[in-house]
């Protein structure tokens, strides 16, 4: 009796499924035109992928992109009616138990919520992942590609267990258990990409993996920002921060001046203010890998050859981006007492952040890499507006910034010190170096993400 109750529950259980199964294969060929775009992650802050829906919606695919919707994507997503953004859950950590049970609550969570998310919406042709993170979300979405009969592609861009590693080290129980499970469901996939040619190699010698490289390159909206939209820019961030605030008011009421422009009130031109301090862009998503005390250092160092009487401007700097060490480096900031320095650390709206990298001097970059076999999104970003970047170096950083020449590179905070007072000597001077780095930029005519994706990965999907 009680082996016929198993049996009626299993057949229960499994005929739904089964049916489920069906419905989807038999609508799959409906829906070849159809992609999944998966983050595991906040779609806002994804925009490698955020550029993948976009190239997908161009060529007539409908797009579905599966997310935690915690900051603002860009508006041409938002506006686009061939891609449909479906917010998911974030499971908040838990604050008792052990800490790898709190992850393995986690897991289980995000396994199951993805996979009812993925199961209800229309199959697709494709599921783009993310990785990282990849743990559950490689799994589930090779079970789902399996009943559903859609192709799995996973755009590596970094590894999830060398991130973990930062937290716990890298002989921890979970970095382990992560690299096992990276290295083993990571050969499930139809198709991977990856960012560097590096990691390449690496996934290929060492994974048994084999990936194509897709460079990150700026979308269209990253470029110089022209001078009024530089003023406008600069007055609304003036509202909220004092470092954009003209030092002194204009003889005339009706004149608008911010700390670097002024629009004059008759003929509404907008000139550069002599005197002008230097605008200095970082952004971080203030983790484990960017070392923020770098930049500090060289900061007090910049502020104290200022004072010894060196001809060097003020300095605004601006530090992009959240996070979890978001926190301590305000309390460092603001535990410095810079006269000719001035350091602010907004979140910026997605539309921007491009306008704010086409007004600044000068990027830097802290970004070192916790595999050693990605690069910076960020400075591919300043590029794209012709901002000239000093990066602190590492593995293959080579592939992305070439030093002398499209910026510099440094080891510590004291060449990162001297870099800044190397470039920004006599400023703002047109026969220096930062002239002359932003006129190498401008004369470089870079691909743009869309022309380099049309090239690279739609033969790909063309052919799988």
């Amino acid at each position: 009796m009680a082996a016929s109750y198993v049996v009626l529950l299993a057949l229960s259980v499994s005929l739904p499924l089964l049916l489920l199964i069906a419905w989807k294969r038999w609508r799959r060929g409906r829906a070849a035109r159809h992609v999944v775009v998966v983050v595991l992650g906040d779609v806002g802050r994804s925009p490698r992928m955020q550029y993948h829906a976009l190239s997908l919606a161009k060529r007539d695919f409908s797009v579905t992109l599966l997310g935690f919707c915690n900051s603002k994507p860009h508006d041409e997503l938002l506006q686009n009616d061939r891609i449909r953004i479906v917010h998911m859950t974030e499971l908040q950590r838990l604050t008792v138990g052990p800490h790898i049970l709190q992850y393995g609550v986690k897991v289980v969570f995000q396994a199951v919520h993805l996979l009812w998310k993925l199961m209800c919406r229309e199959p697709a042709a494709f599921i783009f992942l993310q990785n990282p993170p990849g743990l559950p979300a490689i799994a589930v979405c090779w079970f789902v590609g399996c009943l559903c009969g859609s192709k799995l592609v996973i755009d590596w861009h970094n590894y999830g267990y060398s991130i973990m590693g930062l937290v716990h080290g890298p002989s921890h129980l979970l970095v382990l258990l992560a690299k096992w499970y990276e290295k083993l469901c990571g050969r499930l996939s139809h198709l991977n990409l990856c960012v560097t040619n590096a990691m390449r190699e690496d996934l290929a010698e060492n994974w048994g993996i084999r990936a194509v490289t897709v460079y990150d390159k700026p979308a269209s909206f990253f470029r110089e920002t022209p001078l009024d939209l530089q003023h406008r820019l600069f007055m609304k961030l003036g509202r909220t921060f004092p470092a954009f605030r003209a030092s002194s008011e204009p003889s005339d009421p009706a004149t608008e001046r911010s700390a670097f422009t002024e629009r004059d009130a008759g003929s509404g031109m907008v000139t550069c203010l002599r005197g002008r301090p230097a605008l200095l862009v970082s952004s971080t998503s203030w983790t484990e890998d960017e070392d923020f005390s770098i930049l500090l250092a060289a900061l007090e160092k910049f502020e104290q050859l200022v004072l010894d009487g060196e001809s060097l401007p003020s300095l605004v700097c601006v530090i992009t981006g959240k996070g979890p060490l978001k926190e301590y480096y305000s309390r460092l900031i603001g535990h410095k007492h810079f006269q000719h320095v001035q350091v602010c650390t907004p979140w910026l709206e997605a539309e921007d952040y491009p306008l704010l990298l086409g007004s600044a001097d000068l990027g830097v970059c802290l970004h070192k890499s916790s595999s050693g076999l990605d690069l910076p999104m960020k400075v591919v970003d300043m590029f794209g507006c012709c901002l000239p970047v000093c990066a602190v170096n590492f593995q293959c950083l080579h592939e992305l910034v070439k030093h002398e020449e499209n910026g510099l590179v440094f080891e510590d905070s004291e060449e990162l010190a001297a870099q800044l007072q190397m470039l920004f000597s006599k400023f703002p001077d047109p026969a220096g170096k930062l002239s002359q780095f932003r006129k190498n930029l401008q004369e470089s005519k870079q691909l743009r993400w869309d022309e380099s994706w049309k090239q690279t990965v739609l033969p790909l999907l063309m052919d799988t």
